[in-house]
């Protein structure tokens, strides 16, 4: 194998050169999957366990709520259970990285998580449309969710001035943003299409909302009888800690300071390679130890999530130093760096981008 560093201008990748870029990382990832085995079985049925040993703790803690530290430790315990059942959990089941161990309950196609979003629809526009067109404007709903301004390519409008509130909205409303995902709320403020157009979307979302408000904030609140206030409060910030999270790990591992957004012309016929080295420039990992890693559903390594949505997420941390030795020698740019210094560069963004002159 040769070590020549090829040089590749991020404006202009050479497609010859490409081809052996991704054929190597076509290589790593084989190499993973002929190693998926018992331990990787092992690794997800203890997330669960783990899970739900925190829901059902925060749940008990809660109906004793009216002690502080009662409360305190059952909010964050579920908390905790609501970050890794959509993170770790959900997302990865739904990605298909367990299908190969043949348990209905881990089968991507068919599960369904704690959150306001129907599977479905997350399925399609993050399976689907999110990792085919990642970072492509026009393409990629998640470049700004169809509520921000996050790339210039994106024409400023008057609408835009208020970025820096919607982003703020977004994000201790996570969950219900990415529930109306699919609206393209885009599209309706440009007079594309309608809400009659979206008829059955809103439904099938106002469903899911209306089941996941009955059970967080009538039916266990209820349960507790005169504790009732004490537990939907907790319920309230138990899924506000899981937003800001969730917000917080996605818009870092896509919009800090070195990622990049894409035409749809820039992007035509893309080969292989050029398909993985789109996917590394408009991706971004974040440092951190072992459980930090693990409650970011491992999307901490976004850059190895984005090149390998379908393999076990917790193989992230073993092949990143591979995936950034293969793009150093091929001299790709591999983003990566502390929560606090890339949310940072996210917030600056979202503020910079308001403004009609950037």
């Amino acid at each position: 194998m040769s070590t020549a560093t090829l040089e590749l201008p991020t404006t202009a990748p050479q497609p010859d050169r490409l081809d052996a870029f991704g054929a190597e990382l076509d290589a790593l990832r084989q190499r993973v999957l002929d190693d998926l085995g018992e331990r990787d079985a092992d690794y997800i049925h203890r997330i669960i366990k783990a899970q739900r040993t925190l829901e059902v703790g925060g749940r008990a803690c809660l109906f004793f709520g009216i002690l502080p530290p009662a409360w305190l430790a059952g909010t964050v315990m579920l908390g905790l259970s609501k970050i890794l059942d959509n993170m770790e959990i959900g997302h990865n089941v739904m990605h298909g990285q367990y299908d190969w161990m043949g348990e209905p309950a881990l089968y991507g196609k068919h599960f369904e998580w704690d959150t306001a979003c129907p599977a479905d629809q997350w399925r399609h526009s993050h399976n689907y449309m999110h990792h085919t067109y990642t970072n492509i404007v026009g393409m990629d709903r998640d470049v700004g969710y169809g509520i921000l301004r996050m790339s210039e390519k994106q024409p400023w409008e008057p609408y835009f001035l208020g970025n820096p509130l919607y982003a703020f909205l977004l994000m201790v409303l996570f969950q219900y943003g990415v529930a109306v995902h699919e609206m393209e709320t885009e599209r309706i403020r440009a007079g594309e299409i309608g809400f009659a157009d979206k008829r059955e979307m809103l439904l099938e979302t106002w469903r899911k909302v209306r089941r996941q408000t009955l059970k967080d904030y009538v039916a266990f609140p209820l349960l507790a009888g005169p504790f009732a206030p004490l537990v939907f409060a907790g319920n309230m910030t138990a899924n506000l800690m899981r937003n800001v999270w969730a917000f917080s790990i996605i818009f870092c591992g896509h919009f800090p300071d070195g990622t990049q957004e894409f035409t749809v012309e820039e992007t035509a016929n893309e080969t292989r390679g050029q398909w993985y080295y789109r996917q590394i420039l408009g991706s971004a990992n974040l440092t951190g130890g072992k459980w930090f890693h693990i409650l970011t559903g491992n999307l901490s390594f976004q850059v190895e999530h984005h090149l390998f949505p379908d393999l076990p997420a917790h193989r992230y941390a073993e092949i990143a130093p591979q995936v950034r030795e293969i793009c150093e020698r091929y001299g790709v740019p591999y983003n990566s760096g502390p929560l606090l210094r890339q949310f940072g560069s996210v917030v600056r963004k979202i503020c910079k981008l308001a403004l009609p002159w950037n």
